[in-house]
């Protein structure tokens, strides 16, 4: 790992500007420019649209499958518990504190130093490097605003923190607004029809209702009722009950289809806020898949989301870092799981095949 030295002090010099600079998403304006004008220092020209940038492979050559290198620039808003100031940069032993360095700084630099690795020798497949906006809101101006502008990609590796194991599999989201109706009427004389009454059949069949296809690795489609309102007062009897339903879908269904026998099943009226947010997977007999195993990596699935849902093309994750940090204070990423990914992804992709 010593032979990478250059490029993981290039990586912790970039991420402790990128710290510094505040980049909630949709305000990844200046980010941006940051990680533009590190990419300009490295001798390459990128693109931009919105604040995604990216860059191509120098020898692109369209008769070679080509490999998407992403990670997103934007964070979440801090939480109040943080000890430390979250937008300043602050090493203490291996560790780099601030707001986004684990999720997915880390990812996000390692991947830059990475494609600078691959792009100075020739390889069987092109690289492509983007940074992307929006991931923390899957916002329509983050990666699906990028991907009708970059060719055609192959296989797609993102850096969320995995504690550098692959993840094979992710869940989809789908959030559903729930309705069910009644009668409004004087509560003491017993008039109307209860909505509340009316939502629980409904609500029983929601929690107690198992998908019958269950994946290996991210196990069955799960579907929480985590926000319920209805009522104005005490004395009227209540004539609608709203739901709100977190599903969580895995790769064996799309969203449609899963929204489908939903609405199937329940009485009340039902609406899909969106269905863009797909799972996803990557065939565990892919090459790069079979490599990362050979060289000692446990695939597995993963329960979060990411840019992925975002994807038409196979893709996993593989990052440094630990997801149990991310959106947490005090976040932080390990200096070695920085230099650890660089010497880890030079591994997998010098040389392989897509």
């Amino acid at each position: 790992m010593m032979k990478y030295q250059e490029y993981t002090d290039d990586a912790v010099a970039l991420l402790k500007a990128l710290i510094a600079t505040p980049s909630v998403s949709r305000q990844e304006e200046k980010a941006a420019e940051v990680l533009a004008e590190a990419i300009r220092s490295y001798g390459f020209s990128h693109k931009r649209e919105g604040n995604n940038v990216w860059i191509t492979d120098p020898n692109f050559d369209t008769m070679r499958p080509t490999l998407l290198l992403n990670a997103h620039i934007d964070t979440v808003k801090p939480v109040n518990s943080w000890t430390r100031e979250p937008f300043v940069p602050t090493i203490e032993g291996d560790r780099l504190y601030g707001l986004g360095s684990n999720d997915c700084g880390g990812g996000l630099v390692s991947l830059l130093q990475t494609f600078r690795f691959l792009t100075s020798k020739p390889q069987r497949y092109n690289v492509i490097y983007l940074a992307s906006a929006e991931e923390e809101v899957s916002g329509i101006n983050g990666i699906s605003r990028v991907l009708p502008f970059v060719p055609l990609i192959s296989t797609a590796l993102v850096g969320e923190p995995t504690g550098m194991q692959p993840a094979v599999a992710e869940k989809g989201l789908m959030v559903l607004d729930i309705i069910a109706r009644g009668k409004s009427g004087h509560a003491a004389r017993g008039e109307g029809v209860n909505a509340i009454y009316e939502a629980l059949e409904d609500l029983e069949w929601l929690h107690s209702y198992r998908f019958s296809k269950v994946s290996d690795f991210l196990g069955l489609t799960q579907m929480n009722v985590t926000m319920i309102n209805a009522g104005t007062q005490h004395n009227v009897v209540p004539d609608t009950c709203t739901m709100v339903v977190d599903v969580r879908t895995n790769e064996c269904y799309t969203n449609r289809e899963v929204y489908e026998i939903i609405k199937s099943h329940l009485k009340s009226e039902v609406s899909a806020r969106s269905l863009r947010l797909s799972p996803s997977c990557i065939d565990t007999h892919h090459p790069l898949i079979r490599k990362a195993v050979s060289m000692g990596m446990q695939p597995f699935g993963s329960p979060t989301l990411s840019d992925q849902a975002l994807m038409p093309f196979p893709s996993f994750k593989l990052g440094p870092g630990e997801s149990s940090r991310s959106h947490s204070a005090d976040e932080y990423i390990k200096i070695s799981e920085i230099s650890t990914a660089i010497d880890t992804y030079i591994k997998l992709l010098d040389g392989a095949e897509l």
